[in-house]
């Protein structure tokens, strides 16, 4: 059985075993056919909200957060669509800012073909810095005690837009919506309460999940503290093409996002697998191995206890080189001293929270890698069996598992939210 798993820029095509093997995929969806007419569309007749261009005044500063380097986010069309839909407003007075987190910072040639060369050099771009404390200003606390800071000329705008796209988060629930404004535009500190230990080991803290998720329940939280007046999200097939666009009141339209990602993505299985093949979604989420983490979560949710799961993502940007998650994963020789570490009370570390998701999963099941960006010897010191061919590795994991062993195959990783039913 030959299946093409998303994996970099091209795909990776694997010849597997059809006997007890199970595919599972979200729902294929078709793309809109006229891309730009649908988030105009969508504009025009919000949810929530009135239209755009009945609340946008000329002379008012405009800040509209994008994604950064690390999402598919169709960002110059949608640019393009609010921009049609703001007669009279003066570029000069709109602020881009680059919702990083606490990723690096991306370059002025990433953010020219991630925006496009016009809204590059007719827009003021602002590539947001968690750790630069003079851009942060703080906004409150929330009710359960995350200190909030935030881009201080995000919160100074007069009028505030969100723009993002909508897919299933290993730990957050969503992607989109409100985590434009937090983590996206946040100061470390918040970043870092809001993945605590206890957070990320919540068990609501999990794909599909908002309500009761102690993560979003912050996020939306301190998305409201500063108000967003205008929000845009979109959902993507496969080819990262829009089928879907969202619009109006924030948590009206990720929502409605929201609900329409759960019903394409979600897949119930009977009973979990002794294999677990798994991908990234392909480039540019699997650009690093700290992002790969994520298909080995989707992976874990149906692989049996001391299962195995093979996932491939090409990491052509290593592990990488920026945030503490590399230095992390060298203090301890296990995945039970790290998840130790991490837990110990007083324990402080950016990227800790992607530590100790990884942690867990290799608690639960052994974890073989195949990524052309890193050498065999980073995957091992990332705590990772390196591999160079996944056909092999099935292979040998469903001899070891015994003659009735069954395997899983997600092509698209955490684009599909499988769960024991």
């Amino acid at each position: 059985m030959k299946l093409k798993l998303d994996y970099g820029s091209e795909g990776l095509t694997v010849d597997l075993p059809e006997q007890r093997t199970t595919v599972i995929e979200p729902m294929p969806l078709a793309a809109v056919a006229n891309p730009a007419q649908a988030l105009r569309n969508a504009i025009r007749a919000p949810i929530g909200k009135a239209p755009l261009n009945a609340l946008v005044r000329p002379g008012r500063s405009i800040a509209i957060s994008v994604c950064d380097i690390t999402r598919a986010q169709p960002r110059r069309l949608m640019l393009e669509a609010l921009f049609a839909e703001m007669p009279g407003i003066r570029r000069k007075d709109v602020t881009i800012f680059i919702a990083t987190g606490t990723h690096r910072r991306n370059t002025p040639a990433e953010i020219e073909k991630m925006i496009g060369a016009g809204f590059a050099r007719s827009c003021r771009v602002v590539c947001h810095d968690a750790r630069d404390s003079a851009s942060l200003v703080h906004v409150g606390d929330t009710a359960s005690g995350v200190r909030v800071l935030l881009n201080r000329e995000w919160v100074e705008s007069d009028f505030k837009i969100t723009t993002g796209f909508v897919e299933p988060h290993f730990f957050a629930g969503f992607s989109g919506g409100p985590k434009m404004v937090a983590p996206g535009l946040a100061g470390l500190e918040t970043v870092m309460t809001l993945h605590n230990a206890e957070r990320i080991s919540h068990p609501k803290a999990t794909f599909g999940v908002i309500e009761g998720n102690p993560i979003h329940d912050d996020v939306r939280e301190i998305a409201r503290m500063t108000g967003v007046d205008f929000a845009l999200d979109v959902t993507l097939n496969r080819e990262q093409k829009i089928t879907a666009a969202f619009a109006g009141d924030l948590f009206a339209e990720h929502g409605a996002a929201c609900a329409a990602v759960r019903e394409a993505a979600m897949r119930p299985v009977q009973a979990p697998f002794d294999v677990v093949v798994t991908t990234n979604s392909g480039y540019p989420l699997d650009q690093n191995l700290y992002q790969a983490v994520k298909g080995m979560s989707a992976a874990a949710k149906i692989v049996k206890e001391a299962g195995t799961i093979i996932c491939a993502a090409e990491c052509r940007d290593g592990i990488p080189n920026h945030g503490a998650y590399g230095e992390l994963l060298t203090r301890s020789a296990s995945a039970r001293a790290l998840l130790d570490m991490i837990m110990a009370p007083g324990f402080s570390s950016p990227d800790q929270w992607q530590v100790q998701i990884q942690a867990q999963i290799q608690l639960k099941a052994r974890v073989l890698v195949k990524a052309g960006g890193l050498s065999a010897n980073q995957l091992r010191a990332a705590h990772f069996e390196p591999i160079e061919d996944v056909e092999a590795a099935v292979r040998e994991a469903l001899k070891a598992a015994g003659p009735n062993a069954t395997l899983c195959v997600l092509p698209q990783g955490p684009q599909t939210v499988p769960y024991i039913k």
